[in-house]
Order: structure tokens, then C-alpha cells, then sequence
């Protein structure tokens, strides 16, 4: 499609400031609409959702279950038990958490049922999105936006799969190891309560979801030139220390926790100089065949 009929494909899109006005209050009511019926299901869901979140900690109770089991377990050992390449006994003690406020754990199922009607409806929120500024775009650009909206929610589902399966069972892990039992009267224990353990999980899911977005953000910089290849590949350097200072402020303070989020987002941050020079090329073709045309 040549620059002309482009422009053409935009003049036709254009409308009145109040058909654009309707056409975003009709966008609302579908995702307002889409948000009450995501949060009607998960609320209703909400103590058995709560139960699948506490699935980690139930791991991290087996790791401790099976570092405390007869013969050695190192660090290897655990390790292959948590990614479950090897078994472990089960837990020798009951998961307890606590609330200690009288509707401490109503308000609980309330936050969860909002955090999950946001990842319910965020097809529809980001379908909604698209479908709104599509008028405005280039074709071009239509097709070259419809491939980020696949790729960020897996990304994010990427981000959250890692916190969900590796770093919140070795976090867990590692705080029921600081417990202290069997040394006397004296006796610590563990007894988090249902908001704060609410809380962790969905601050980590966000964290490493948000962070897994790394490669959209840049390659949509890179679409609109303020970013290049060159650019990204001259401060990888930098790029290195600023993830790992982020990573040190986002994770729980212990450093496998810090080197879980920083070594995956390091490694999409060298795939995005990739995609950005992908990118470039595809504009540097695109460009000459446009003075070829013109020509």
C-alpha cells in the first residue's frame, strides 16, 4: 500500500469529536462490563483461587520436609525437587496462617477477586484498546501493533509462571528455615498472616510480569526511532546494573531471588537488541522499496 492510499485509509476513519466520544463510551461499558463479570467469577472462586496461591508454600514446606529428612540433601537436592525432578516427603507440619482482623480475610478474597478480574478481562480490556485507536493508524501499523498484543500477555504469563513454580517456593523455603523449634520453651514460628501473604504474591506476579515486558516496551521504541540497536548494544552495560538494582529492590532480600528475576530479564534485554535490529531491517526495506516506487 502506497503513502497515498494510506493516507486515504486515514481520512476515511476520521469522524466527528462526539462519534469519537460514543465510541469510547460504548468501549467502557464493555470493559466495565467485562471487569464486574470477571469479579463476580473470581470472588465467587475466591477461597479456592487463595488455595491454588498457597500451592507454593505448600512446596516450600516440602523442600524444608525433605532438607530435614534423613541423608543428605544439598543444595542440588532441593533444587531438583523444586523444578520436580525428584520427590519429596511430604510436609511435617500444617500450613497456618492467620487473620487478625474480624473481616481481615473477607477484604482478602475481595483484593484477590480484583486481581483476578483484571487477568480475566485484560483481553477484552486490551481488544477494546486496539479497536479504539485501530482508526488512526496505518495499516501498516495496525499490523505491525497486533503482534505486541500477543506477546505481552505471554510474557506476563511467563514472568508470573517463574514466580510461581521457582522463586515463591524457595522464598517460603527459606523462611521456614529461619524458624526456630525443638530448643527448649523457646519457639518461633511462622504464622503469616492471609493479607500479607495475599500481598507477596501478587506484588512478585506483578514485578516479574511487568519486568518480562521488557522486550515489547523496547521494540516499540524501537518502531518509533527512539531507540536503536546500536543504541541498546553500546549500554548493555549499563542495562546489566540497572536490571540487577531493580531486581534488588523488586525481590525478597536474598540473592537467588534477586538472580531469579535479574538473569531472565537480562537475557530478554539482549533479545530485544534482536528484535530492534529486525526491526531496522524490515524499515531499511520497506524505505528503499518506497524510492524505488517513487523513483
Amino acid at each position: 500500500m502506497s503513502h497515498l492510499d494510506e493516507e486515504a485509509d486515514i481520512e476515511a476513519s476520521r469522524a466527528p469529536l462526539m462519534e469519537h466520544l460514543v465510541e469510547l463510551r460504548r468501549r467502557l461499558i464493555v470493559c466495565a462490563a467485562a471487569l464486574a463479570i470477571g469479579f463476580g467469577v473470581c470472588f465467587y472462586f475466591s477461597q479456592d483461587i487463595y488455595f491454588i496461591l498457597l500451592r507454593p508454600f505448600e512446596v516450600g514446606a516440602r523442600l524444608l520436609a525433605a532438607q530435614k529428612a534423613a541423608g543428605s540433601h544439598g543444595s542440588l537436592d532441593l533444587l531438583m525437587t523444586l523444578v520436580g525432578l525428584k520427590a519429596a516427603p511430604a510436609a511435617t507440619q500444617h500450613l497456618n496462617l492467620v487473620f487478625t482482623a474480624p473481616l481481615e480475610f473477607f477484604f482478602t478474597k475481595v483484593k484477590l477477586a480484583g486481581f483476578g478480574a483484571v487477568v480475566i478481562a485484560f483481553p477484552v480490556l486490551a481488544w477494546q484498546l486496539y479497536r479504539f485507536v485501530a482508526p488512526g493508524l496505518y495499516k501498516r501499523e495496525r499490523r505491525a501493533f497486533l503482534p505486541f498484543l500477543l506477546a505481552s500477555p505471554i510474557l506476563f504469563l511467563m514472568g508470573a509462571a517463574l514466580v510461581y513454580f521457582i522463586m515463591l517456593p524457595f522464598v517460603l523455603w527459606f523462611s521456614l528455615n529461619q524458624q526456630v523449634t525443638g530448643t527448649g520453651a523457646i519457639s518461633v514460628q511462622m504464622l503469616p498472616k492471609v493479607s500479607d501473604y495475599l500481598s507477596l504474591v501478587t506484588t512478585l506476579l506483578l514485578a516479574f510480569g511487568l519486568c518480562f515486558q521488557l522486550p515489547v516496551v523496547l521494540s516499540l521504541l524501537g518502531m518509533a526511532g527512539l531507540v536503536s540497536s546500536s543504541m541498546l548494544r553500546a549500554g548493555w552495560r549499563y542495562a546489566v546494573v540497572g536490571v540487577f538494582a531493580v531486581a534488588a529492590v523488586v525481590t525478597p532480600p536474598d540473592p537467588i531471588s534477586m538472580l531469579s528475576l535479574a538473569l531472565p530479564i537480562c537475557l530478554l534485554y539482549f533479545a530485544s537488541i534482536v528484535c530492534v535490529q529486525l526491526i531496522e531491517r524490515g524499515r531499511a526495506k520497506e524505505d528503499a522499496a518506497a524510492e524505488a516506487q517513487t523513483a
